[in-house]
């Protein structure tokens, strides 16, 4: 349960650490690889592992305190908070804000960066005289932003449906769950390579062999 909590507050920062690698590369081009440095991304990776060990390890430790289970049986895919939360006997208010207050603060901490970002970067885009750069920004952009959208919507969702889904059937929720937990992993190597003419000839490649 804490790992896969701390993962994916930790691919929130990887998506905040990714927006940021836009603007620079952006809107302060000259200076990216003495800005971006080796060491520079190291304290970035840090700061986020920090943060997602910090964030979740409340979570385990709120339910320590309650001992008795009404059931051992997760009516779930896999393990998270609240799923674990509703199968113990006694007040879980605590639990149930705290994954609330925890999920909205990272969502929207890190949306609100990644906007600040945003902003910066359309700023500069007018800016940009070279209209084939100007088009890698914006396709590097558009990549970035369909990964977030695979990445916070269902998070949302999931989230939402967990805290306050109580009449929500429970495939609904296993089904949000498991869009959260798999389809951001899976099409993001595709997103990404979508561009690229190594995978378009790849895909040639098989296609005119079948």
């Amino acid at each position: 349960m804490f790992v896969l909590h701390a993962i994916a507050v930790m691919h929130s920062a990887i998506l905040v650490t990714m927006a940021f690698d836009r603007y620079i590369a952006i809107c302060d081009l000259l200076r990216y690889t003495t800005i971006l440095t080796n060491a520079q991304i190291a304290k970035l990776e840090l700061v986020g592992l920090t943060r997602a060990v910090l964030f979740v390890l409340p979570e385990p430790l709120f339910l320590r305190r309650l001992t008795d289970y009404a059931n051992h049986i997760i009516p779930h895919t896999y393990c998270t908070h609240m799923t674990v939360a509703k199968i113990l006997c006694g007040d879980i208010t605590v639990n149930r804000l705290y994954g609330l207050v925890i999920a909205l603060v990272v969502i929207w901490l890190d949306l609100t960066l990644i906007a600040l970002s945003y902003c910066l970067i359309i700023r500069a885009i007018p800016r940009i005289s070279s209209k084939k750069a100007h088009q890698k920004a914006l396709n590097t952009c558009t990549a970035h932003i369909c990964v977030m959208l695979l990445s916070y919507t269902p998070s949302l969702f999931s989230t939402l449906t967990q805290q306050f889904g109580q009449g929500i059937a429970p495939h609904i929720h296993i089904i949000l769950a498991n869009l959260y937990f798999i389809v951001p992993p899976m099409l993001n190597p595709n997103i990404y390579g979508v561009k690229s003419k190594e995978l378009h000839d790849r895909v040639g490649k098989y296609t005119c062999r079948k």
